[in-house]
């Protein structure tokens, strides 16, 4: 009650002597978080749908191992495979994925990343990859707007020769956020022959702007 009789007496002095000066603009969101910490991505399990099973990221995490190629890949142009590779220190990366009907999902944040050649997002609107027995393509894609960071959209689309010449196909959307040295990366991987629906087209993109938000908070 003293507060509150003292903030009318407050009131009532300002307006006898004219009205108080405006307010000061609140700071924006980016202003106001702090920066990403990689450490608190397990707060991102929670925009994952119902039923999924979670588990830490382990071994190779980089975006085009989790499209399916392994260590001995090759790029064409080789430049371009960078942008799916994205170097960072390996003691800071954290991160887990998630199986279900859906698709997969990876979410991984680290920290003393390098960024990639200014020019080459130009250079590779879409280029091949192969690793053994896997081949693809990738593309740049329009990117979801985050505030406060610099984002890579691709989409790669892989096919993979197994005994007996079966092939199976996989359908992947990884988005890539960098701010300084901090990076942070969300890939939905799906299967074009499954009877399930595929998560929602627009899952990754929502997905990578949440998980952001999650490790500034």
């Amino acid at each position: 009650m003293r507060r509150f009789a003292a903030g009318v007496a407050a009131a009532l002095s300002l307006a006898a002597c004219g009205p108080p000066p405006a307010p000061a603009p609140a700071p924006s969101t980016t202003e106001a978080a702090g920066p990403i910490d990689p450490s608190r991505i397990d707060r991102a399990r929670y925009e994952l749908p119902p039923d999924y099973e979670v588990a830490d990221v382990r071994g190779r995490v980089a975006p085009l191992a989790q499209w399916g190629y392994g260590p001995d890949w090759s790029a064409n142009p080789p430049q371009c495979g960078a942008l799916a590779d994205p170097p960072s220190d390996p003691q800071t990366v954290r991160g887990w994925s998630a199986s279900g009907a859906g698709g997969i999902v990876y979410a991984v944040a680290a920290a003393g990343a390098t960024p990639p050649d200014p020019g080459l997002p130009g250079e590779c609107g879409e280029w091949m990859m192969t690793a053994g027995p896997t081949t693809g393509t990738v593309r740049l894609v329009e990117p979801p707007p985050v505030r406060g960071v610099d984002v890579i959209g691709m989409v790669a689309d892989t096919v993979t020769v197994v005994e007996g010449g079966t092939e199976t196909r996989s359908h992947a959307q990884t988005f890539v956020a960098r701010e300084g040295q901090s990076l942070v990366y969300v890939t939905v991987v799906t299967d074009p022959g499954s009877p399930h629906p595929p998560l929602d087209a627009d899952f990754a993109a929502d997905l990578l702007t949440r998980t952001v938000a999650a490790l500034r908070s």
